[in-house]
């Protein structure tokens, strides 16, 4: 890396991240608990999630690096200045060439299968 300064915060911001993405993945939302066991163990399309996967100094809901895929469950808290900031982590990772799915937490409870078809499609998967 040609900035020493900038791989360093980059280093110190990923190893903030994988801790933060530990304790996220023991205090999973219920319809982020619900949309997990829909994806885990490759049961969609065959592709491979992540849940509360570390990108960057950012934290994905999901993420299929195969696909470059982040799903993202949102709920009541996200408005005001999560607003702000899921635009910022989305222009990122966006710039990145992931792609990013955003699905509310109340259509993961009444239309759990609907979401998982969207995801597919989403996926590029037939």
């Amino acid at each position: 890396m040609d900035n020493p300064k900038e791989y360093r915060a980059n280093k110190q911001s990923t190893t903030k991240s994988r801790g933060q993405a530990r304790r996220l993945r023991k205090e999973m939302s219920p319809p982020e608990r619900l949309l997990w066991s829909a994806l885990r163990g490759q049961k969609v399309a065959g592709l491979k999630f992540r849940r509360q996967a570390p990108i960057g100094a950012f934290i994905a809901d999901f993420y299929c690096h195969e696909v470059r895929l982040v799903v993202e469950v949102d709920g009541r808290n996200h408005c005001g200045d999560q607003l702000a900031h899921d635009q910022n982590r989305d222009e990122w990772m966006e710039r990145q060439g992931i792609q990013i799915l955003r699905v509310q937490a109340r259509d993961v409870f009444e239309n759990l299968d609907g979401v998982v078809r969207t995801i597919v499609r989403e996926a590029g998967i037939s």
